[in-house]
Formats: C-alpha cells, sequence, structure tokens
C-alpha cells in the first residue's frame, strides 16, 4: 500500500519528438504524474501499458529510451502473446506510475478484462499507484467516450472502466469530429457529464474528483460539457501550465 490518495492524470499528451539520441521524449505530463507519485530518493517506478497498440516492440523500445533519459525505471506490461510477467498483480502494485499508451481503446478493454487486469487496475489506484495515460490511456478510465477504435468515422463508447463516473473526451482541438460528437453525445443521455482535452492538457483527479487541469502546451484548455435540457453546454476551464521539461 502507498498510503496516497486515489490518484488519476488523463491526458491528450504526455510524448514529444525526440532531441538528439532517442526518438520520444517524455514531456512534462508523465514527469508531473510522477511527481504526484511522491517518489523521492530514489528511480521512480514507471509501468509502460501498451495494449493499445498491439504492444509494439518498436515503441516499447522508445519508451524505455525516453525513461532512461528522464531518470526513470521502465517496467512494461506486455499482454501479447501472454503476460510478460509471472505475478502481474505484483508487478503492478509495486510501481510508482501507470502510463497506458493511446490506440484501440476498445482493444485495450477486451484484452485487459480477459487478463483481468481491470480489476488489478482498480486495486492498484485504490493503494496509491497513480494511473496515467494518453488517449485511449486516457478514455478507459472513465465510463466512456468518443473513439475511432472501430474505423474512421468516430463512435460512442460506453463501457470503459468507470473509475471515474464521467465521459471522457480527448483530442478535443484536432480532430475536428470530437467536439461535435461529445456534445451530441451528452446532449442525448449516451455520456454522462463529459470531461475532455486539448492536446498537451491533462485532468487530475483524487479519488472520483477533478482538482484541477494541467498543461504542457502553451494556450490549451480543458473543458467539462454538461446537458441542458436537450443540449449541451461547455464550460471551459484554464490549465496550469507545467513547467517545461528539458
Amino acid at each position: 500500500m502507498h498510503g496516497r490518495e486515489p490518484t488519476i492524470l488523463a491526458t491528450s499528451g504526455g510524448h514529444r519528438a525526440g532531441g538528439g539520441r532517442t526518438m520520444v521524449m517524455f514531456d512534462a505530463l508523465v514527469h508531473h504524474a510522477v511527481e504526484m507519485s511522491g517518489a523521492h530518493g530514489r528511480r521512480p517506478r514507471v509501468m509502460y501499458v501498451g495494449t493499445a497498440i498491439g504492444d509494439a516492440e518498436h515503441f516499447t523500445a522508445r519508451m524505455s529510451e525516453a525513461a532512461r533519459v528522464a531518470g526513470f525505471d521502465l517496467t512494461p506490461l506486455q499482454l501479447f502473446p501472454m503476460p510478460n510477467h509471472e505475478d502481474v498483480e505484483g508487478t503492478v502494485l509495486d510501481q510508482d506510475v501507470v502510463w497506458v499508451m493511446g490506440g484501440s481503446v476498445a482493444n485495450l478493454l477486451a484484452v485487459w478484462r480477459v487478463h483481468g487486469l481491470d480489476d488489478i487496475l482498480r486495486r492498484a489506484w485504490r493503494s496509491g499507484v497513480v494511473l496515467s495515460g494518453v488517449s485511449a490511456g486516457s478514455i478507459c478510465w472513465f465510463q466512456g467516450g468518443t473513439t475511432d477504435s472501430f474505423g474512421p468515422e468516430l463512435r460512442p463508447l460506453t463501457n470503459a472502466l468507470g473509475f471515474l463516473p464521467y465521459g471522457n473526451g480527448v483530442h478535443y482541438d484536432t480532430d475536428p469530429g470530437r467536439r461535435p460528437l461529445v456534445h451530441s453525445l451528452v446532449a442525448n443521455g449516451t455520456l454522462p457529464v463529459t470531461h475532455c482535452t486539448e492536446d498537451g492538457v491533462g485532468l487530475v483527479y483524487r479519488g472520483t474528483e477533478l482538482v484541477e487541469a494541467v498543461t504542457e502546451s502553451r494556450g490549451k484548455g480543458a473543458y467539462v460539457v454538461t446537458r441542458d435540457g436537450d443540449s449541451a453546454v461547455e464550460e471551459r476551464i484554464e490549465p496550469r501550465r507545467l513547467p517545461t521539461v528539458n
């Protein structure tokens, strides 16, 4: 048990192109997840979960390099073709942060449930491991959201893990179909109150309460979309700018 309040950082960011010797670097949102974990006096333990992109080995290698540059000890959790750890639960619970990569949230959820990872992650969350991720790695913690998991046309997904009792809208500024679909789904009751992030923005939850929006990109915002009769109403939340990562 970590002794920390259950914490989730749900994002539309966290990575940037590497400079010099690496192709990818961890940006300020990943560093903020580590900071919130309270890991001090040793190298932070970060688990990388790439289920949503089929545990692509080339990206696991890039994440390992990003972690080396950041000074983190990275543990990949792979489920293809089988779990790569004998004691998955013990390994997850030993982490400071779990970082979930984007990709297909529908496939991620199906594979996690087959292996019981959904229940393991709930126990980790309750024990104080910081749960975080980008895109599919954000939507998964909520009731659902909008996804291209089923094809190029965005569709609703409503069977996510439900640790947080809201919908989630990712890439709210860069994918033009996301915002209108979120509004439609909230207005007709398919999604509950929905919390949305523009690229580079993250939402911090303590327990199930949204306590702060943070950003690694200047000028970006977060939004809460609520139902008002047969319409949706959007309120902007101004994020706090995180320190730049060199």
